[in-house]
């Protein structure tokens, strides 16, 4: 007899949530070209459409959680899918490359509050055994997004306009929206918040912005070449742009993967998944460029990538949540903007390489480098802190998942 207990629908539904926001962050890695195009602009000017979404989240995502953490959480997630739809719209109807810009800052404020406040509501509507699969559930909405959201939604845009992306990125965002409203529940917390004076003590530790630094620099390549894919695929590899939405499938299908192995790498042993997993992003990278004029062989050797690439996530948000102290919340938040400046300065770097007399054959080798200078800052830093330090970050992290 079966007495595992099963996730209420309301989890799946912050699911959808997510593959929506998800899949609006990604997919404009498979539309650069076309874009570029149609704006008759550079595919690294399109390349910046991919930093100002992460630097809003950067910048937006800390800020606005400490603010409306305090209101009711179920109108705080339907206000912020209603402002993710306003700004996917703009996309949808523009030919203009500021407004473009503009729409995707405003899609970009919405991911960092939402996936942080969604985490919250999640371990609120089951029991605390289910606190970490509930969480878990919802940001497997993101990885989702990769292998289905954004194939797809480069699918749509290379036949019917990458317009018509953003307009169905946005009846998704709709359809969210509505079944957040009608069946999550309100949510508000009688008690007095937290002193905002009190959660920044937690960046007065060395060991969390270590860790913040570690995911920014180790993290940097992934956007590098991922949001270059395309341009890499079509103009070294030789795949049609209708080929590009396949060739997605397959880099979401490694992120699938390596997510999985990453997690139960970074739970047996995190002192050996810190420093594996950039290694293997490195080496991957390194065979991506080597192999980029072979086309099976580059699509094997993106698969590699997907894999070695999102293995890192487990292990280095475990790392920040270690040393989060009395704020592993905002450490956890804090660690989704590094994670995200690490994007837009991949996105920088990329487009600077496509720009310039390289192209983008150069585009795997220079992504690599970034994360070098993060596997040093690791071995650094290990001098200064045993393995036996880190060992115990995952039941500490696991523990303050249930207690979120």
């Amino acid at each position: 007899m079966n007495t595992e207990q099963k996730l209420p629908l309301r989890v799946w539904i912050l699911t959808l949530a997510a593959f929506a926001i998800g899949t609006a962050e990604f997919v404009i890695a498979g539309l650069l070209p076309h874009v570029a195009e149609d704006l008759r602009i550079t595919e690294g000017q399109a390349g910046n459409l991919i930093t100002a979404y992460a630097l809003a989240i950067v910048i937006g995502g800390p800020l606005l959680t400490l603010w409306l953490a305090r209101f009711d959480k179920q109108r705080v997630l339907v206000g912020l899918m209603g402002l993710f739809i306003v700004g996917n719209l703009i996309a949808g109807f523009t030919d203009n490359y500021a407004l473009l810009l503009l729409s995707r800052v405003l899609a970009g404020l919405t991911q960092g509050p939402f996936y942080g406040i969604g985490a919250v509501v999640a371990t609120r509507l089951v029991s605390d055994s289910m606190a970490g699969r509930a969480i878990g559930q919802m940001f497997a909405g993101l990885t989702l997004a990769n292998v289905l959201g954004v194939p797809a939604g480069a699918w749509i845009g290379n036949r019917l306009g990458w317009n018509t992306t953003f307009i169905v990125v946005a009846a998704l965002g709709a359809i969210a929206l509505a079944v957040i409203a009608r069946y999550i529940p309100h949510q508000s917390d009688d008690r007095k918040p937290a002193s905002v004076l009190g959660q920044l003590a937690a960046f007065r530790s060395r060991g969390l912005l270590t860790g913040l630094a570690i995911t920014v620099l180790g993290w940097t390549g992934f956007m590098a070449f991922y949001g270059y894919v395309a341009p890499v695929a079509e103009q070294v590899a030789g795949f049609s742009r209708p080929e590009v939405a396949w060739i997605l499938v397959v880099v979401g299908a490694g992120l699938v993967v390596g997510n999985h192995f990453g997690g139960k790498h970074a739970d047996a042993n995190l002192h050996g998944a810190l420093r594996l997993w950039p290694l293997a992003m490195i080496v991957s990278l390194a065979l991506v460029g080597l192999f980029a004029h072979q086309p099976w062989a580059f699509l094997a050797a993106a698969f590699v990538f997907g894999i070695a690439s999102f293995a890192n996530v487990p292990a280095m948000q475990m790392r920040v949540m270690k040393h989060g102290g009395a704020a592993p919340e905002l450490a956890a938040t804090a660690n989704i903007s590094a994670f995200n400046l690490a994007n837009a300065l991949g996105g920088i770097i990329g487009g600077a390489v496509i720009d310039s007399h390289y192209g983008a054959a150069m585009i795997p080798y220079a992504a690599a480098i970034v994360p070098l200078l993060g596997v040093l800052l690791i071995l650094l830093h290990e001098r200064r802190e045993p393995a036996a330090a880190l060992a115990s970050a995952a039941p500490q992290a696991h523990a303050a998942a249930e207690c979120s």
